[in-house]
């Protein structure tokens, strides 16, 4: 089944489910067991671990209804076959929902006190209303007074019995997702919540089920919980009538259909719309977050892979009014060197103030040889970045500034992780210092603040936060191991999202190192207090050492492989010492090798063999060399520079359902809306990347909203 849905090979999908149970990670089988897996990528190995994990917990669940409906009795063959046979969760729901354990009816009242027969006689061919009202005399007791009352009571147990069958809620649900309406209107005592009109859009407003995309959907469900707007779901008079008609089918006695009827829009309008309403809106909210989600996880996955800007002094600013702009600077390896709190703001600070942070800054850029100034995209961080625009041109060295995004700085300085890298700092220098390494290398420092902080998707808050966690740690788990990280230069926070990696042996690695020094070798990591064989086959392929007397220390070769390279560099009629000796001389001759040939002589895997060649040939490849370089500037742009037509660069950063925002260089970012491409777009994630460097034209401006709208029309 999983192998038919993903169009792979059963083999490809039984040999990748056995690596994961014995402990494999998907880093791991997609790097290093290309042959077993037949080189499947990251991508397919996740979707194939969700759809075995939803058919286990899918079997375990048949198991466990099973056993509770035998318990009561009342497990016949046809239904044991029913749910053994269920594909979906929600079917095997739909069958237990009779037998589930209840709150008390109105209808079990009924049945208790002793009408089931008389529901039962009412499903009867031939009998008339008369008749009806002659056998409920027979249910007259204590506690049903009077003939109606028995036949309201067994009413009520056909209406439930109805309800409760699969056939009809499942035609009920799929009918309600298909041409249901969902109709939003305004809690008028509550309007004066709404302070901002964000739900405005939304006080009247009446929408396809089927057609609301999902950022809509989360939008309602918000102000819904909000309290400012109520949500429902209707049906249309034709889609109810063709419900209720399926519904009489139920009774085979055509000359009672108008009783049956009341019957039917009581089960209907009572037990099943509120019931599958509820379904529904959950189904259409589990669709939204997974869209909400798969976008969030392209935007951080974007972010984490924005190229490092190495070895540059960086001048951290954390612009502020009141309270100074935060300063620090951190030398090209990423230390700190010193901060100050600098007041900069025109018109908020005295002249004084102004020009005492002048001289300051141009002395530490002569001090520090400062190459970039960041300038987090907080408040004040336009009127910082006038400041230091107007600065830069009495600077004769080649000094350019960046604007940073910032979410997430402030949730990161007053963090543990924070805390025990800074100790003696408080928290506003932390900031500072994490908005300047933001540029320095974004992977590193982005990993120790909470995806969700960081600001590159929407509704965040909103969406089930268990998937959102295990999504974005799968994100940042393939950036880091696509990557590959230094061993001695990288924090425990990096390394435990290494391959095989667990938070107390990430900080155990990083205390080894402070009590023995730099690791020289791969092997030394299993001397790592609690790393054993298993954990080291698992991480050792993404560590590099570069310290290492073993130059396969310092590539993706795997400890496992090393035998073949050596064979490898002997089929070459060379050596290792020799490839450490003369890198050039060994790489060129490697070149000429018959790779095919080795691989059939040596009866080695073709994936991994391939792999170790590449690696030998190369320097270690970095995914984020091949993105451009974010955009350094030198002066500030103003919304008054602005003409409708003008053409821009700009970075996008963030990337959502109807559109993009695209950081132009003014205070707001500008949107960039789906519409405004030439071609029709489907997906904004596969047409735009955060980080990403686009030409743009100015499309129209809102001077008094102060919003800018972009288009890619006619460039």
């Amino acid at each position: 089944m999983v192998a038919e849905e993903l169009k792979i090979k059963v083999i490809q999908v039984e040999n990748t489910i056995k690596l994961l149970d014995e402990g494999a990670t998907v880093p791991f089988i997609s790097r290093y067991r290309k042959e077993v897996t037949e080189n499947l990528d990251e991508v397919v190995i996740r979707e194939i671990l969700e759809k075995i994990t939803y058919m286990r917990n899918l079997e375990k669940r048949k198991e466990e209804v099973i056993k509770l409906i035998s318990e009561q009795g009342k497990l016949t063959e046809k239904l044991e076959g029913s749910i053994l046979s269920a594909k979906k969760l929600q079917r095997v729901e739909d069958l237990y929902l009779p037998y589930k354990k209840k709150k008390r009816t109105k209808a079990d009242i009924a049945i208790e006190n002793g009408l089931e027969s008389l529901a039962l006689y009412m499903r009867k061919r031939e009998i008339k209303l008369d008749d009806i009202e002659e056998e409920s005399k027979k249910y007259i007791n204590e506690n049903i007074l009077e003939i109606k009352d028995a036949i309201e009571g067994a009413k009520l147990i056909l209406a439930q019995n109805i309800s409760e069958k699969a056939k009809y809620r499942e035609n009920i649900r799929e009918k309600m997702l298909k041409f249901g309406e969902v109709n939003t209107t305004l809690i008028k005592k509550n309007k004066a919540l709404d302070e901002k009109k964000t739900y405005e859009d939304y006080y009247e407003h009446l929408e396809n089920v089927s057609r609301m995309p999902s950022h809509r959907i989360l939008a309602v469900n918000r102000g819904e919980k909000e309290k400012i707007i109520s949500v429902s779901i209707k049906l249309n008079d034709k889609t109810r009538e063709m419900i209720e008609f399926n519904l009489l089918s139920e009774f085979v006695n055509r000359g009672l259909k108008e009783f049956y009827l009341e019957v039917v829009r009581d089960a209907l309008s009572r037990l099943i719309l509120p019931s599958v309403e509820r379904e529904v809106r959950n189904i259409m909210t589990e669709k939204a977050e997974l869209d909400a989600i798969k976008i969030f996880k392209e935007n951080l996955k974007n972010l984490m892979l924005q190229p490092p800007l190495y070895e540059k002094n960086i001048l951290g600013l954390d612009p502020a009014y009141r309270t100074g702009c935060k300063t620090v600077v951190i030398n090209s390896d990423g230390f700190y060197q010193m901060d100050d709190v600098l007041y900069l703001v025109k018109g908020m600070h005295n002249p004084g103030k102004l020009e005492e942070a002048k001289k300051k800054i141009l002395e530490y850029i002569e001090k520090y040889k400062i190459d970039i100034i960041a300038i987090g995209n907080g408040t004040a961080s336009r009127e910082t970045e006038a400041f230091v625009a107007e600065l830069l041109k009495e600077v004769k060295r080649d000094v350019k500034y960046l604007i940073v995004n910032e979410a997430g700085a402030s949730v990161y300085s007053a963090s543990k992780i924070a805390a025990e890298e800074f100790p003696d700092f408080d928290v506003t220098v932390r900031g500072a210092i994490s908005i300047a390494r933001r540029i320095q290398d974004p992977l590193a420092e982005l990993v120790k603040i909470d995806p969700k902080s960081i600001g590159v998707g929407m509704y965040q808050h909103d969406v089930n936060q268990k998937k959102l966690e295990s999504s974005l740690g799968d994100v940042i788990e393939g950036v880091v191991n696509s990557v590959g990280i230094n061993v001695n230069t990288a924090s425990w926070a990096l390394l435990a999202y290494i391959s095989g990696v667990k938070k107390n042996v990430a900080k155990n690695i990083e205390e080894y190192r402070k009590v023995n020094g730099k690791f020289t070798a791969r092997k030394e990591l299993l001397k790592v207090k609690g790393l054993g064989a298993k954990a080291y086959e698992q991480m050792a392929g993404f560590l590099i050492v570069p310290e290492s007397k073993n130059p396969l220390d310092n590539t993706i070769i795997h400890p496992e492989s090393y035998k073949m390279a050596e064979k490898m560099l002997k089929n070459n009629n060379t050596s290792l010492d020799q490839y450490k000796k003369d890198l050039v001389g060994v790489r060129t001759n490697l070149k000429t090798m018959d790779l095919e040939e080795f691989i059939i002589n040596e009866e080695v895997g073709r994936e991994t063999a391939k792999d170790i060649f590449e690696a030998l040939i190369r320097d270690r490849r970095d995914p984020r060399d091949d993105i451009p370089k974010p955009l350094l500037k030198s002066d500030v742009l103003k919304i008054s520079d602005l003409k409708e037509g003008m053409e821009l660069e700009g970075t996008v950063r963030n990337v959502v359902n109807f559109g993009a925002f695209i950081d132009i260089g003014l205070k707001n970012d500008a949107l960039l809306h789906i519409s405004k491409f030439e071609k029709k777009i489907i997906d904004m994630t596969s047409e735009l990347a955060v980080g990403e460097i686009i030409k743009v034209k100015v499309d129209n401006i809102d001077y008094s909203r102060n919003r800018v709208a972009l288009t890619k029309k006619g460039l």
